[in-house]
C-alpha cells in the first residue's frame, strides 16, 4: 500500500534550511575573508590554544564567534565537583589530540552563573558544543572515552557537512604551498533545487534524490540540497510500506528494530516529529550492540532531515545523549 499525499511541506520548517545554508555560506565568507586579510591561509594556533578559559564577557567573542571556523565544545566544571577533574583533563587530552578540529571551552560555572542558567544546567560537569552560532547539548556527568570520542566524530562531522567548518590550523601541521584558500564552491543551482521540489510534489522520489544528488556532487555542502536529499530518502523508504502492518509491527514487537524504525520513519512523514524521535531514543536505551547503533544511526538521519537547528532535534539529541551515556 503505497502512502498519499506524500509531500513533506508543512513538517520540515524550509526557512530554517536556507538559515542553515546561509549560516554555512557566512562561516565560508568569513574564512575567505580572513585569509585575504591575512595575506594567504588563517594564522596557525599552538596546540596550548586549543583549550581555553571563557567568562560571561568573553563568550561571544571567544565561543560564538569561533564556531564559525571550528566546533566548540564547551565543558561546564567546577573546582568542587569531582567528577568534573576526571572530565576535565581527558576533554582537554582529546581537544588536542584531535588537532584543529575542535576547540575546548571551559566554564567554571561558580563564576559564570549566567552563562548556566542560559544553557539550562542542572548539573555538572556537563558538555554542550556551539556550531555556526547555534548550541546543542552533547552529554552530562563523566562519560567512557571510546563514547565521547564518537560524539566528538559526530559532531565534527555535523560542522564540516552542513556548516562547512574545517577546524582552526594547529602549529607544525599548515600544508605547503597552502597560501591560497580553497575555493568556494558556486552555483547557481536554483534549476536543480526547483526540479528536485516538484519531483517531490509528484512523488517521484528517485527523481528527486538523484537531482540532489547532482547538486551535492559539485557543492557537497550545499545545505538545502543535503536535507532536501534526507527527505525525498525518507519518503522514499516509506513509499512502499504498509501503514497499518507497520504499526501493527511495533505495536507487538516493541524490542525489534526493524519495526521501531519503519514505525519512526511513518511518524516523521506524518509530522509526529517528537513521537518518532522518542521511539527511536527509546528503542536505543532497550537495545545493545549492532541493534543499539542501528537505531542510533536511524536517529541521526532523521535529525537530518528536520535540521540541526530545530529545537525538537536539540531536544531529542539531549535525550539521546542521556540514554548512551
Amino acid at each position: 500500500m503505497q502512502p498519499r499525499n506524500m509531500s513533506m511541506s508543512g513538517v520540515v520548517d524550509l526557512a530554517a534550511v536556507k538559515a542553515a545554508n546561509e549560516a554555512r555560506q557566512k562561516a565560508e565568507q568569513a574564512r575567505a575573508e580572513a585569509a585575504r586579510q591575512g595575506g594567504g591561509a588563517p594564522a596557525a594556533v599552538s596546540p596550548s590554544s586549543l583549550v581555553i578559559d571563557v567568562d560571561e564577557a568573553g563568550f561571544e567573542r571567544d565561543v560564538l564567534q569561533r564556531s564559525a571556523e571550528v566546533p566548540v565544545v564547551i565543558d561546564f566544571w567546577a573546582e568542587w565537583c569531582e567528577p568534573c577533574k576526571q572530565l576535565g583533563p581527558l576533554l582537554e587530552r582529546l581537544a588536542v589530540e584531535y588537532n584543529g578540529r575542535i576547540l575546548l571551552a571551559k566554564v567554571d560555572v561558580d563564576a559564570n552563573q549566567m552563562l548556566m542558567q542560559q544553557f539550562g544546567i542542572q548539573g555538572i560537569p556537563a558538555v554542550f558544543a556551539v556550531v555556526a552560532g547555534q548550541a546543542l547539548p552533547l552529554f552530562q556527568g563523566a562519560a567512557p572515552e571510546a563514547q565521547i570520542r564518537e560524539t566528538l566524530d559526530q559532531l565534527i562531522q555535523v560542522g564540516e557537512e552542513r556548516f562547512g567548518l574545517t577546524g582552526i590550523v594547529v602549529d607544525g601541521d599548515a600544508p605547503a604551498g597552502s597560501a591560497e584558500p580553497a575555493p568556494i564552491p558556486v552555483g547557481p543551482y536554483d534549476a536543480l533545487l526547483e526540479a528536485a521540489v516538484q519531483a517531490l510534489d509528484a512523488n517521484d522520489f528517485g527523481g528527486a534524490v538523484q537531482a540532489y544528488k547532482n547538486v551535492l556532487s559539485d557543492d557537497p555542502g550545499n545545505e538545502e540540497a543535503k536535507l532536501g536529499l534526507a527527505q525525498a530518502q525518507l519518503l522514499q523508504r516509506v513509499q512502499s510500506l504498509d501503514p497499518q502492518q507497520v504499526r501493527k509491527d511495533a505495536a507487538e514487537k516493541p524490542a525489534d528494530v526493524a519495526a521501531q524504525i519503519a514505525a519512526a520513519d511513518l511518524d516523521l512523514v506524518g509530522g509526529h516529529i517528537e513521537d518518532a524521535f522518542a521511539r527511536l531514543v527509546d528503542t536505543v536505551r532497550v537495545t545493545a550492540g549492532d541493534e543499539r547503533d542501528t537505531a542510533r544511526v536511524r536517529l541521526l538521519e532523521l535529525f537530518e532531515v528536520i535540521g540541526a537547528d530545530d529545537q525538537r532535534v536539540t531536544a531529542a539529541r539531549g535525550a539521546l545523549a542521556r540514554v548512551l551515556f
